[in-house]
């Protein structure tokens, strides 16, 4: 690959690395003199369509993206079978390498990059877009030390197994409790993505390890992580705070927006940047004083001369006693408010998951929980106003004054289906997935009013409204309907009169298939073809046909009896021969009221005599 030009324009460098469905190269565009990157779909995956509709779908999804935190695309492209991507050059790193090299990084350099992902998130969010592979791995990091999110698409169509690629192997470690749960991912899945990286970049480990990527991937639903602090120290409260609210496995707990992560991340970086480097060898408590003894002793100083404290006047003995009974009271209320704190009745939390919201409030205060909260979801499969989740857990035993979170279901995340009549398949299916919705293998369809290769119908119908996550069904228009006749009766035809009469119904004359000797047809007659009568084609369909070699029927002679009516008139006689020749009237005269006529006729095979008096038909005979 290296000095191959693609497209005539990019020129291939050096190998950057590879992933599981493309290699990357670093390249040349030799027609803006600049460095780029170039993602070349690897070969063994370039004949899949469905690879290759995911390694567009990339493309058209970051391309509409414009953001200093996210890695830029300016071209796609296909040559001699190879399905390239062309994106911004980063001189760096990924976020992974620098982790390995540096972890754990400090708290500010953790903020910083935090603040810079969440921003590109919240960009992308706010398009529509759901990243849903945050990891270190699509992170770059540049030598001024600026990250930029990259991988965009792909994450969604690998996603659908555990097990499918080692993408997701080494994604699992990032991947959301409710995308593990098979639950469709959402904003909230990339901002728990995020705070696993955080997590990730403070403690130099990833908060759950396991063998295989199930055993993991369970571990997102069911564990709690450890500490930051007991794996670092130097970690600030407030910022293991912000990370464990983002990896929060409740959704609803999470930060409501990545802008918002952002802002707490803003919040304590003053305080994290004036913070004192963590010494691990100097672990002791100090006792600092207070801000008024630090001001008198900035004045004594200046006087030059030692701080000392001022006398105190004593007390008269009334104020003694006001003092006094002023601390027995607060004693008496301290240990007063001590007594009650420490027996508050406990009760076993009852199980509400599956009912109603208002039952399962009227249950938990009969038991003595008056400290509700609720939140509330969208789930496709849990009636609206049910309860989905509880926290604490059934059957636990805690004390009443406890707050009982419940998650109450806002039934099906009902939005609506964009109209993608007219589009292209690839185009239809990513805007109907960035709305969150599954399409379904496209079928072909006829239209006549909608041009080949685009979308003619969708189930639902366009601008209806559809429970986010379900599946939408897409047909592809294959043109107008062809016509459709029936092929007409060519046999005892020569090959001209064929040739008139599928004309006549706009199908057209094939090829001779074979001659064959035949007794009934003379020779140059079709015998047989195919299609055969009767039978329905599309409209300019070539039908075939097999001629007659002969030697045809052998002649034969009948002989016509007819009787002319004596009723005082002359009459027209004629008579009609039909045989393998075609029609024929051999015999044509006006005869007088009772004349008897007999007539000899020459037949060829099989054949029809008609009789006809004045025109009228007076007698049909198969002889």
């Amino acid at each position: 690959m290296i000095g191959k030009l693609l497209g005539n324009r990019y020129e291939i460098l050096e190998q950057l690395g590879g992933g599981g469905m493309a290699l990357v190269w670093k390249g040349k565009d030799t027609f803006l003199n600049r460095l780029v990157t170039i993602k070349v779909l690897r070969p063994e995956y370039a004949s899949d369509q469905d690879f290759v509709r995911r390694f567009r779908r990339e493309a058209q999804a970051v391309a509409s993206l414009s953001h200093p935190n996210i890695v830029s695309i300016y071209d796609v492209g296909q040559e001699n079978g190879s399905h390239y991507l062309v994106m911004e050059y980063v001189d760096g790193e990924s976020l992974k390498e620098l982790i390995r090299r540096e972890a754990p990084l400090s708290p500010t350099r953790v903020i910083q990059l935090g603040r810079q992902i969440a921003e590109a998130l919240e960009h992308a969010h706010e398009n529509n877009i759901i990243h849903r592979d945050v990891k270190p791995h699509n992170i770059l990091i540049t030598r001024s030390g600026r990250a930029k999110l990259t991988d965009f698409g792909i994450a969604q169509a690998s996603a659908s197994t555990l097990t499918h690629t080692d993408t997701i192997v080494g994604s699992v470690h990032y991947i959301s409790p409710e995308q593990a749960r098979g639950e469709p991912a959402g904003p909230k899945s990339d901002i728990y993505a995020l705070g696993v990286v955080l997590y990730e970049m403070l403690t130099g480990q990833v908060p759950y390890q396991g063998d295989g990527a199930i055993g993991v991937a369970l571990k997102h639903i069911q564990e709690q992580p450890l500490s930051l602090r007991e794996i670092n120290p130097g970690v600030p409260e407030d910022l293991e705070k912000v990370v464990l609210r983002a990896m929060d496995k409740i959704p609803e707990r999470r930060h409501k927006s990545a802008r918002a992560l952002g802002e707490d991340l803003v919040s304590i970086s003053e305080e994290t940047k004036n913070m004192a480097p963590y010494d691990q060898e100097d672990e002791h408590t100090r006792v600092l004083p207070g801000p008024g003894l630090i001001k008198e002793e900035a004045k004594a100083r200046a006087a030059g001369t030692p701080h000392a404290p001022a006398k105190r006047k004593g007390l008269k003995p009334a104020a003694w006693g006001m003092l006094a009974l002023l601390v027995v009271l607060l004693i008496g209320g301290a240990l007063f408010a001590l007594n009650s704190y420490l027996n508050v009745a406990e009760a076993e939390v009852p199980p509400v998951v599956g009912i109603k919201r208002e039952d399962a409030e009227r249950i938990l205060k009969e038991r003595g929980f008056n400290h509700i909260t609720v939140n509330e979801r969208f789930d496709e499969k849990v009636e609206k106003g049910v309860v989905i989740l509880q926290d604490p857990k059934a059957h636990e035993k805690i004390k009443t004054t406890r707050t009982i979170l419940l998650v109450v279901s806002k039934g099906p995340d009902l939005v609506e289906v964009p109209d993608v009549i007219g589009r292209y398949f690839d185009e239809a299916k990513l805007t109907l997935e960035n709305e969150g919705f599954l399409v379904e293998a496209p079928q072909p369809v006829y239209s006549k009013d909608i041009e080949a290769d685009k979308i003619a119908a969708q189930e639902p119908a366009g601008k209806t409204k559809a429970p986010r996550g379900s599946r939408i069904k897409l047909f592809i228009s294959k043109g107008p309907e062809p016509a459709v006749q029936k092929v007409p009766n060519l046999v005892g035809l020569t090959q001209e009169a064929a040739r008139a009469e599928l004309n006549k119904v706009g199908l057209e004359l094939g090829d001779v298939i074979s001659q064959a000797e035949s007794f009934d047809y003379l020779s140059g007659q079709i015998i047989a073809h195919q299609p055969g009568a009767g039978e329905e084609v599309e409209q300019g369909t070539r039908v075939n046909i097999i001629l007659s070699k002969g030697p045809g029927p052998a002649a034969r002679d009948v002989t016509v009896r007819i009787t002319v009516p004596d009723d005082g008139q002359t009459h027209e006689v004629k008579i009609e021969t039909e045989d393998v020749r075609g029609k024929y009237y051999p015999y044509i005269s006006t005869h007088q009221p009772g004349d008897h006529v007999a007539k000899s006729i020459r037949l060829y095979g099989k054949g029809k005599v008609r009789v006809y008096m004045d025109g009228n038909l007076v007698d049909e005979k198969d002889v």
